[in-house]
Formats: C-alpha cells, structure tokens, sequence
C-alpha cells in the first residue's frame, strides 16, 4: 500500500512465510509521524497472521537505509505534547518491533542515522552492506538519542552507545557495527547481500513458528518495562526539541 510521497511510502509484499516489509521517503528514507504510525500497525497486523514467520524490514532504493526522524517535522514542534508526540513514533516502532511474534530480519544498504540505528538495533538479525556506516548525530541538533538507546544499549553495550552517541559527526563503518554487535553479516555489495538475505529468510520460515516465536521472547527478555520507559524518553526529548540550542542548530543544519 502506497501513499503520497510528502509522508512517505509503505508497502508489504508476502511470499510464502517471509512478509517484506518496505519504508520510503524522498529525504533519504526519513520518518514523518504518520509513517511510522503506519509502520507500527503494519507490525502488529503481521504479528497476528498465522501464514508468515518471518518479516523482513528493508527501506527503497540503493542509497541511505533510514535517515531518522523528519526534519521538517522536528522543526514544527511548537510545544511540549507535540514533541512528546513527535518522539513517540520512534517508541511505538521500536516496541512493536520488541512484541512482534514474528522474527525480524533486518536489510540495510547504505548510511543510517539516529532513528534509524534504533530500527535496525530493533531487528532480530541484520544484513548489511560495508557501505552502512552509522551515526547518532542528536546532540549535534540539541537532543540526545534517549528514546532508541535501550534498544541500541541491547546489541552494543554501553561503552560502544557511548562512543557513538558522544561523537555525533563521526561515521562508524560497517565492520565497527558488526564487531559490536548490531549488524549480523556484512556483504560487499546489495546484489550479494540480497541473495544471501533471500535465502535465509526462506530457511528461517522453514523452521517450526513456534520455536521461532519462542525464542523471540527469551531473546527479549527483561524488556516489558519499555512500553513505559520509551514513552517517558520521548517527552524528555520533545523538550529538549524545543530549546532555542535545538531551534538553532537545526535551523543551520537546513541551510
């Protein structure tokens, strides 16, 4: 299913047991509030069918995989419930990520900031290519990537959440990523990884989807406080997103 380009794009395509799951968006894959408002019931729409095991998570085109939050979007926020809002969206992907009964399989091809480490962070499993390097550039704008650090603190651990989040201009390439822990396999290029990604996620469904369902909870335990712990991190960041500091900076950031 499709929509207008300003808020983006979604579509999911089924075959077999493997759900494709597809984002889009002109500034280099970014989320508008509605995408990922749309994202988060296409995640809990697949969670109940029977019919698949497996989704993938992969974005359009050849480039960036997700730049984060839209930037037109944060330069909106006028008050304290739109930016408790605005960072929410982040909150109900990444828990519906974490409650999904299916196993999610991660594609990214290319450059991924803020935001979108979250997502991939919130993958089971995640194919790269060695052009995925990846940033968390929030305190460059003002905020701090608050509401995506339990999910990214799982995989990496907290020195490397650290390192990542303390230097918000510095890129860590792929191999960085995936010696820490976020990225499970890195390929040269997307041709070679999307053959691989295809055929273990056809190997995956093929296993018992009751295993794999159980598996998943163990593979998230200790995690249920999210709901809430998400939800108090994302107004804690729509105030800082109303700071003249962030005003500013993005503002520089736009020209």
């Amino acid at each position: 299913m499709g929509t207008n380009r300003e808020n983006g794009s979604l579509y999911t395509k089924i075959d077999g047991k493997v759900a494709v799951v597809e984002f889009g968006h002109p500034a280099s894959n970014s989320f508008t509030s509605e995408l990922l408002g749309r994202l988060t019931a296409e995640l809990d729409k697949l969670s109940e069918n029977s019919n698949i095991s497996v989704i993938v998570l992969k974005s359009e085109g050849d480039r960036a995989f997700c730049a984060g939050a839209s930037f037109d979007e944060l330069v909106a926020v006028s008050n304290l419930e739109e930016g408790k809002v605005f960072f929410s969206g982040f909150a109900h992907v990444i828990n519906a990520m974490r409650m999904c009964s299916k196993i999610i399989v991660g594609r990214v091809q290319g450059k991924t900031v803020g935001g979108g480490v979250g997502l991939a962070a919130a993958c089971d499993y995640v194919f790269a290519t060695e052009a995925s390097a990846i940033r968390l550039s929030e305190l460059s704008i003002g905020i701090a990537p608050l509401v995506i650090a339990p999910a990214v603190e799982r995989k990496i651990g907290a020195a490397a959440i650290s390192e990542l989040s303390l230097a918000p201009t510095e890129w860590k390439n792929a191999y960085w990523v995936k010696e820490k822990g976020l990225f499970s396999k890195v390929f040269d290029d997307i041709t070679e990884l999307d053959k691989e990604l295809d055929f273990f996620a056809q190997k995956l469904a093929a296993y018992n989807p009751d295993a794999l369902e159980e598996l998943k909870k163990v593979l998230w335990k200790n995690t249920s406080h999210w709901d809430k712990l998400l939800l108090e991190r994302a107004a804690i960041t729509g105030k800082l997103a109303l700071s003249d500091f962030t005003k500013n900076a993005i503002s520089k950031f736009k020209k």
